[in-house]
């Protein structure tokens, strides 16, 4: 008789149907309904409530819903729906980082005029701009004085200098007003990009908690379950220990016979039974 083959083991599919959409494809690009944190998947439920624990949502159906349920959940609690909101409804939806160097992205975009101005404004305000200004003042003043007020191009009271800085300071001012502006604006980008990954961490940190509140729920739901059937596997156990019959084996302990004690010097041999009655004498050994 020939044996049966082994059983294969059946091979999972791997595409199925995406329950919102209704097209098939990969298995990687679906995401079970049953793993989704509660509040996003009521909140399915409500353009879908046939939707079981076991279907299964693709990727894209499903940032669609997390940007839609990240902004109502913003406009409810922020009474409006800025675009530093959108952006964040966004990334939460693509999981991409919001967090960006604002530093490097600022200091790529800028003009030649906007370099220069930002560094005649660092040292504008620098001690190596006070001390040789300190220097190119003592310098003016000293040689008028030696040169006399005949030769000097700037006798005193030196009304030269003061036009070159007057001049100076007309010219300064704006550059450093321009380079201030500017970093007001980096400023402004670093807040709002501040903002962005706070907002970003709070509602993250929040579904996180919510996940894992409903993960430890349903847990002691499946540990009560287990427990359940085990009590049940027990109390069958016991059921059929007392319906099973005892049978008593009665234990026969058999008597042992004494020995009898080797014969002794001082006592005789033990005699030859008699022969029986009718039985021929015993003769000479021949």
């Amino acid at each position: 008789m020939a044996l049966d083959a082994p059983a294969q083991p059946v091979p999972a599919k791997k595409r199925a149907v995406c329950a919102i959409t209704g097209v098939e494809m990969n298995r990687r690009n679906l995401v079970p309904v049953a793993s989704l944190r509660p509040a996003l998947a009521e909140h399915i439920r409500v353009d879908y409530p046939e939707l079981s624990e076991d279907a299964l949502i693709s990727s894209k159906a499903l940032a669609g819903y997390r940007t839609r349920f990240v902004a109502e959940l913003l406009a409810e609690e922020h009474g409006e729906y800025s675009d530093l909101d959108r952006q964040v409804a966004e990334s939460i939806a693509a999981q991409d980082t919001i967090a960006e160097n604002i530093e490097e992205d600022y200091d790529e975009h800028r003009s030649f005029g906007e370099q220069v101005s930002d560094g005649l404004a660092a040292f504008g305000g620098s001690w190596a701009f006070l001390i040789s200004f300190a220097l190119v003042l003592v310098a003016w003043m000293a040689v008028n004085v030696i040169m006399g007020e005949l030769k000097a191009f700037d006798p005193y009271p030196f009304i030269l200098l003061n036009l070159v800085l007057s001049c100076l300071a007309a010219i300064q001012a704006p550059i450093i007003m321009m380079s201030q502006s500017r970093q007001d604006k980096k400023d402004r980008l670093r807040s709002n990009n501040d903002y962005r990954v706070n907002l970003k961490a709070e509602l993250e940190i929040r579904h996180l908690h919510e996940k894992m509140d409903h993960l430890v729920t349903k847990q002691w739901q499946r540990l009560a379950e287990i427990q359940q059937i085990q009590l049940e596997m027990l109390q069958d156990m016991r059921t059929r220990v007392a319906r099973k019959p005892v049978v008593k084996v009665k234990k026969v302990v058999r008597k042992k016979r004494p020995k009898a004690p080797p014969p002794g010097p001082d006592k005789p041999p033990p005699a030859e039974a008699a022969p029986a009655a009718g039985a021929p004498p015993p003769g000479p050994a021949g």
